[in-house]
């Protein structure tokens, strides 16, 4: 098998894509798939963009990938998961505040029982349900950057879960389903013009 890769249906200002090989390393393929996004993105030869991951900040820093061309660093966001064989990124504009999840459709038994510990949901034994709840929870709180800060049952979803919000935080994402192939993908996203809460109304 070699590198295969797939464009996503991103929500408008996001570009998105998949990609999928066991004998490509996962850094080697979060850097592929984000400097064909962001050629892609520029007009230009995939060659002529160099992803890199920054330079840490202190202990327990998450570093991100930045992009760069003729040495000069792009103003993109780049956003990545990765589950076993696959990897999925996402680039957008700095001011878009942005979360992914990745998996596949049949979580294991140890993924299930971290699930239902946590999301709480009528019927726990309706295993897509629950996988659908939990992939969008897990979006918004990639959003939120907070990372395990943030317990998962703090996440609050909207009718049909097309929206996600965390009380403290006034931020609305908007929840979109990408899944694919047999993986399930979910992108969360607040624009800088997106609804905002009032906190405490």
């Amino acid at each position: 098998m070699t590198f295969s890769s797939v464009d996503l249906e991103a929500p408008d200002g996001i570009s998105a894509r998949l990609g999928w090989d066991p004998r490509t390393s996962v850094h080697d393929r979060r850097r592929l798939l984000a400097r064909e996004l962001v050629a892609a993105r520029l007009g230009c030869d995939p060659a002529e963009v160099r992803v890199d991951r920054e330079a840490p900040r202190g202990f327990g820093y998450h570093r991100r990938l930045i992009a760069t061309r003729d040495g000069v660093d792009l103003p993109l966001t780049i956003m990545t998961a990765s589950h076993r064989a696959a990897t999925v990124v996402a680039v957008c504009e700095p001011d878009v505040r942005i979360g992914l999840d990745l998996r596949d459709s049949t979580p294991d038994a140890r993924e299930l029982s971290i699930m239902r510990r946590h999301s709480h949901l009528f019927d726990e034994s309706n295993v897509l349900d629950l996988l659908d709840h939990w992939t969008r929870v897990q979006a918004v709180l990639e959003a939120d950057g907070r990372g395990t800060r943030v317990l998962p049952e703090r996440v609050k979803l909207g009718t049909g879960r097309h929206t996600g919000w965390i009380p403290d935080r006034d931020a609305v994402y908007t929840v979109t389903d990408l899944s694919r192939d047999g993986w399930v993908i979910t992108i969360a996203h607040a624009a800088p013009e997106a609804p905002r809460r009032r906190l405490f109304a």
